[in-house]
């Protein structure tokens, strides 16, 4: 039998209930401690535990929870803007973490927290689960086993539906959230440092908000937060990457779209649908050789949670991690790493211009 973990679960608002409905098909998981100053809130979380919401102690903060030694992990899910604050008491504790996207929401607090977990001996996890869709995770194996040569060209598309309804509307403001580039983007950023294997060494952003959140105020203030962007990534080994981000699609077939091309084929991903498309060069006017396959995703994952199937996954690594049977696979460096192209791509929407990484003193 799989060796239990006591889950303590700071934020239990939607992406914190999705932690829960995942830890619930985790082998060897048990809940046994909350924080939320919302009690709406820790009511979803009551909720999603059903009848094991008894098990779980609710605490006033992370601090509360992590002196009461009933927890031998933590996940944060509280919003952006406080993971600095949450995190503080917890790696005090040498508590294993897994802290959600983006890590922090200014460069300031991503230095520290990768600094902190850096002199830490527990694991800390940095919820980068884009990487664990079946259909995406295929796709890197791929790429990375040289099947369409050397990457030259990535392109990721993601064109969905706007930010949700949050406590509080903390989304609606980029000094809650780092901004658009920072909160929704850094998992593309991520996939492209994890794909390319290299550094972005510059960054070109296009972005404003023109569509949504245009005619909300919030005690008089309007909300400030891009909903479609291009940004042009280049890394150092040479490989360029783009993204293209449009939160006024909601009716796209498919939210996701990557591309890798290479010196020999190009290969594609599509999510949901999960398919693979391998298209080999062929040569002028001969016919193409394009390969399509679909990448199942097991029903448990995906009715755990709203991101086909990632979360599951990811959380049976990071079990494994604090249980010593396996390695930390998206770490605090990747955390800061992706918060900067982030941070990058903000300047440069703001301010018109190309950023170079080397201005951000990482």
């Amino acid at each position: 039998m799989a060796v239990t973990v006591r889950y303590g679960l700071v934020g239990t608002g939607m992406m914190g209930v999705e932690h829960l409905n995942n830890l619930a098909v985790t082998p060897g998981a048990v809940v046994t401690a909350l924080a939320d100053p919302v009690p709406r809130s820790l009511g979803w979380a009551r909720d999603a535990l059903g009848e094991r919401a008894d098990q779980a102690t609710v605490f006033a903060d992370s601090a509360a929870m992590a002196r009461s030694g009933l927890v031998d992990a933590v996940i944060v899910a509280s919003p952006n803007n406080t993971h600095r604050q949450v995190l503080e008491p917890l790696f005090d504790a040498g508590l294993p973490i897994l802290c959600e996207k983006p890590m922090a929401t200014t460069l300031a607090d991503a230095r520290w927290v990768a600094d902190r977990a850096a002199r830490s001996d527990s694991p800390f996890w940095t919820a980068m689960e884009y990487r664990y869709m079946p259909p995406a995770a295929q796709f890197i194996a791929e790429v990375h086993a040289g099947r369409i040569g050397a990457l030259r060209m990535l392109s990721i598309r993601e064109h969905r539906f706007p930010f949700l309804k949050k406590v509080g509307d903390w989304n609606r403001f980029s000094a809650n959230t780092g901004g658009t580039m920072v909160e929704k983007c850094c998992h593309f950023f991520d996939l492209m440092r994890f794909i390319t294997g290299s550094e972005a060494v510059r960054v070109y952003c296009s972005g404003a908000m023109d569509v949504n959140h245009v005619d909300e105020r919030y005690d008089g203030r309007t909300p400030d937060i891009i909903d479609n962007s291009y940004t042009t990534v280049e890394f150092a080994n040479g490989v360029r990457a783009m993204l293209d981000l449009c939160m006024f699609a909601d009716g796209v077939e498919n939210q996701e779209e990557i591309m890798a091309v290479g010196d020999k084929a190009r290969l594609d991903v599509l999510i949901p649908e999960g398919a693979l498309v391998f298209s080999p060069r062929v040569g002028f006017r001969n016919p193409k050789q394009v390969e399509r396959r679909t990448v199942d995703v097991d029903p448990t994952a995906l009715n755990a949670g709203s991101h086909h199937g990632s979360t599951f996954y990811q959380h049976q690594r990071f079990i494994a991690a604090v249980r010593g049977e396996g390695a930390v696979e998206v770490n605090a460096r990747d955390g800061l790493m992706a918060v900067a192209i982030g941070t990058a791509a903000e300047i440069s929407a703001r301010e018109k211009r190309v950023v170079e990484m080397s201005e951000l003193d990482l």
